[in-house]
């Protein structure tokens, strides 16, 4: 194999693979899938109305990554919580949540997209008298609807979660399937392997002249 093969082959073989971990490829939950998780909610004596709500989520599966938009408003007082830092901050408990939960979403492909903290309130609304004053924003990938609910009912969370609560004075979160993304790291993947491999590729040419 040419030294020109090489340098094309390897980052296609590259991309191929990270594509094939970052995208699933599974298709939509199947019914026997969906009842699995939902029967495990109920077994976790879950709300009806969140389950119903998790149900018609599943149901209306495309089998396409989304993005969770979180709301925030962090806890300026959490209460004390089992197991974390004395005088633990929210932050402090958000932190111990999430370092539970990090090595099961990037296991999965899913991690943030974009966390940022608010500047000032509403600046435009429509229909709100009052909109609500949120503290943070934070964008979190999820390769698929069967990768989030398999996260959801892993018993290894259930004891963190209340770490997760403590931390917020309130919060809404919702999905949203990409219409445009431009940050999907498959395309910023590919726009930065082609520069550089045909920058290396015009290079070894022009030792071969």
């Amino acid at each position: 194999m040419t030294k020109r093969m090489l340098l094309w082959s390897i980052p296609t073989f590259c991309y191929l693979l990270f594509c094939f971990w970052y995208t699933d490829f599974s298709g939509p939950l199947t019914r026997a899938e969906i009842d699995k998780y939902v029967g495990m909610l109920e077994a976790e004596g879950g709300a009806p109305d969140r389950i119903n709500d998790i149900r018609a989520f599943l149901e209306a599966d495309t089998g396409r990554q989304f993005i969770m938009v979180n709301l925030i408003t962090m806890a300026q007082a959490p209460p004390p919580i089992a197991g974390a830092p004395e005088n633990a901050s929210a932050q402090d408990l958000l932190d111990v949540y999430m370092a539970h939960m990090y090595p099961a979403l990037f296991k999965r492909a899913c991690h943030p997209v974009f966390v940022g903290d608010a500047v000032h309130g509403a600046l435009d609304s429509v229909g709100l008298e009052r909109p609500e004053l949120w503290g943070r924003t934070a964008l979190m990938r999820y390769r698929s609807r069967r990768d989030m609910i398999e996260i959801a009912t892993n018993p290894a969370f259930h004891g963190r979660h209340e770490f997760k609560i403590a931390a917020f004075d309130r919060t809404v979160a919702f999905p949203v399937e990409t219409v445009l993304y431009l940050s999907d790291p498959r395309v910023l993947l590919f726009v930065l392997l082609l520069a550089a491999v045909a920058v290396g590729d015009i290079v070894l040419q022009g030792r071969r002249r």
